[in-house]
């Protein structure tokens, strides 16, 4: 008996080439025919009226006074809907924009855990966006190579970006600022500061570098903070892995969210994430980087109810994590399967990609979640307090 023939540098270069054609169809499908992606959502009156806290009437009235653009109509006369863009020219006029004061810190939300496919990057993705469609400014960095958030946020990370893009140059001394980095994207109020593969070499650049320089790891930090000033959110979408860059991203964060399928190897994982966590938290303390969190939340992702090991694992969750667990789970939803073969999330789609009832209970469950985090953000803002306290929410 012998040995199969060792595989070649040559079919392995096919297979790339042939799923790099592969992924360039999709995206010609996907994005526009100039190769731009576009936001093609729109929402109803009664929806920006309440997205915007004006009523119809008003909106109507502003239109026809001239200022605001008079809506786009159908055939049938009929509101066409309102772009994203149009929503926060109305909060603009009406002065309802939800933003932070200047006096608050903006809060560094990361979504982390080092185990892949657990649905980091998607929520990532639908964080940032439904803060977007609120009002909110929002900074999203990718510090994944594979740069799954980046290709969803209508970039293609082999062809339109390059490493002196990515935030690497910056991590290696090369760049003194992160504004070279940051991107405007499709969705008014989202920047991004995008990743490819090339960013996958500056995990071995930076351990030569930190090698006696712990502070190193501060880097981001004091990165971000440069740039946070016209934004109320960041949201980090570091790598699935304990190495310095998600070890960065911990430091950089002030706060945390663990998403967590409803799965025993997923807990296992999730259960040694903390371990790694507090022992990489305590060494860093040891050199005087101490990074503090405004709070830190276990969200169940990619849960399915009908399944009854799924459903006794997330009751040990509840009760292993308490309030430390978000009380809204995001179900295994084939609108998210779909909208992510698309390089789309389920918040950009203009209509349903399954069913009219699978895409409202979807958006129900994403909404759900991204409310409590919201909550919990203005809850760190002590401009907000006041609003909250008259909601019945502090």
């Amino acid at each position: 008996m012998t040995n199969a023939d060792p595989v070649e540098l040559e079919q392995l270069e096919f297979l790339y080439s042939r799923s790099q054609d592969v992924l360039a169809a999709l995206r010609h499908d996907v994005f526009a025919p100039e190769g731009v992606k576009t936001l093609r959502k729109t929402w109803t009156i009664s929806e920006a009226a309440e997205l915007v806290g004006r009523s119809q009437q008003s909106i109507r009235l502003a239109e026809k006074e001239g200022k605001l653009p008079p809506s786009q109509r159908l055939e049938s006369g009929r509101r066409s809907g309102y772009a994203l863009s149009t929503i926060n020219q109305m909060r603009q006029l009406f002065g309802t924009w939800p933003w932070r004061a200047k006096s608050d810190e903006p809060v560094i939300l990361s979504f982390s855990n080092f185990k892949g496919g657990v649905g980091k990057s998607s929520f990532a993705c639908h964080s940032a966006q439904y803060f977007a469609i609120r009002g909110y400014r929002v900074l999203l960095v990718d510090l994944d190579s594979q740069a799954s958030t980046t290709t969803v946020f209508g970039f293609n990370p082999d062809i339109d970006i390059t490493e002196h893009d990515t935030i690497a140059p910056y991590l290696l001394g090369d760049q003194h600022s992160l504004h070279y980095a940051i991107k405007p994207t499709h969705w008014p109020g989202i920047d991004l500061i995008p990743s490819a593969l090339h960013f996958y070499g500056a995990e071995y650049e930076l351990a030569a570098q930190i090698s006696g320089n712990v502070p190193l790891l501060e880097s981001l930090r004091a990165g971000l903070d440069g740039v946070s000033g016209k934004y109320d959110i960041i949201i980090l979408d570091p790598p699935p892995a304990l190495g310095l860059v998600s070890v960065s991203a911990l430091v950089a964060a002030n706060a945390l969210v663990i998403p967590v399928p409803p799965a025993n190897i997923d807990f296992a994982s999730t259960a040694h994430f903390f371990g790694m966590v507090i022992d990489a938290l305590s060494s860093l303390r040891k050199h005087g980087v101490a990074p503090n969190y405004k709070f830190v939340k276990v969200a169940l992702s990619k849960y399915d109810e009908r399944k009854s090991t799924q459903s006794a694992i997330a009751g040990m969750m509840s009760q292993v994590f308490g309030t430390s667990l978000l009380t809204t789970p995001i179900k295994d939803s084939a609108e998210i399967d779909n909208a992510s073969a698309r390089f789309e999330t389920v918040y950009e789609q203009p209509a349903p990609l399954t069913s009219r009832e699978v895409h409202r209970r979807c958006l129900a469950y994403l909404d759900g979640l991204n409310r409590e985090l919201e909550i919990l953000i203005r809850k760190t803002w002590a401009s907000h307090h006041v609003a909250l306290r008259e909601a019945g929410l502090m």
